[in-house]
């Protein structure tokens, strides 16, 4: 999501608890399309009758397609023609896509995109992150409604380093950072570098681009820090110990749907927004141990979830 603010470490893993381990998601062409025909064609909704292909994108990791596909089965429980572009890349790429209109739908999280249009935004509960984004967004994206689940960054170590540096808190690392080697996804330097430096004086020794593989670098001593998400299953698995954020320099971050307003209608836009209405973070956690741990397809995890849910 990368990146995405982590509220307690005890709340994360009452939520993962009975998780194991995480993977990436399968390969090929990210930016090759896959047209999906409407799953009810006789259901109504603007844009199965006009014949609009609505283009549900996904950035490069398992738990956005997951929901990507999540999206794109409701839509098309709508009867609304879909194109599916998973797997693109990070939000620096994904974002112009979806000014551009080559995208229609993305799924997101609020904190870490408002964080990408404002870096020096205070905002931090769900009700002022929204209400900063739907002022920067330009006039031709929306966000829609903001779902309970959260999946939000953390700095987290491992128990070891924990215990032997004494840290529960990320301000618990000043002093500390100019000898710990910190890794995650390929931009998170370039988005928090500063942001640790300003709000609570870290420095760190270097930054290392691990991106999936950063839960499994600090158990192997790689780096000492990483930048994992928190509905990961391996914080679990690997007893790893995400540091509280008492200074909130990762915001809430709701799973929201980020929309090109010329590509979706009424009928879309509440398929999207029942998603929401359903979806919590213990939810998410479960999907996502099913996807990363029992290695089922997202696209069938997707399809079980919403018709538990009555959603399409």
């Amino acid at each position: 999501m990368t990146t995405r603010p982590v509220r307690t470490a005890v709340a994360v893993t009452v939520l993962l608890l009975g998780a194991a381990a995480c993977s990436s998601s399968g390969g090929g062409d990210p930016l090759a399309a896959k047209s999906t025909a409407p799953a009810a064609s006789g259901a109504a909704g603007g844009a199965a009758a006009s014949g609009k292909t609505v283009v549900v994108g996904s950035a490069n990791f398992p738990e956005n397609v997951l929901l990507a596909s999540i999206y794109s089965q409701a839509l098309q429980g709508k009867g609304v023609k879909v194109e599916e572009k998973f797997n693109i890349g990070s939000r620096e790429v994904l974002y112009g896509q979806l000014q551009s209109g080559a995208l229609t739908v993305l799924p997101e999280y609020n904190g870490a995109l408002l964080g990408y249009l404002d870096p020096k935004t205070t905002a931090a509960d769900k009700t002022a992150v929204n209400a900063a984004l739907k002022e920067k967004l330009p006039a031709g994206l929306a966000i829609l409604d903001s779902a309970a689940a959260e999946d939000n960054d953390s700095l987290t170590v491992t128990q070891e380093t924990a215990d032997k540096l004494g840290v529960k808190s990320i301000a618990d690392l000043a002093g500390k950072a100019q000898d710990l080697v910190i890794g995650g996804p390929p931009e998170f330097k370039s988005r928090r570098e500063q942001q640790f430096k300003d709000v609570y004086g870290l420095t760190f020794k270097e930054w290392k681009p691990t991106g999936d593989t950063t839960a499994n670098a600090l158990k192997d001593g790689t780096i000492q820090i990483g930048n994992v998400f928190t509905t990961d299953p391996k914080i679990v698995q690997l007893k790893l110990v995400p540091l509280t954020d008492p200074k909130s320099v990762f915001s809430v971050q709701n799973v929201t749907p980020l929309v090109n307003k010329a590509g979706l209608d009424d009928a879309g836009t509440a398929a999207l927004n029942a998603v929401s209405a359903k979806l919590d973070t213990a939810t998410l956690a479960g999907l996502m141990k099913r996807v990363s741990v029992d290695k089922e397809d997202p696209s069938a995890v997707a399809k079980s979830w919403l018709k538990s849910a009555n959603i399409g």
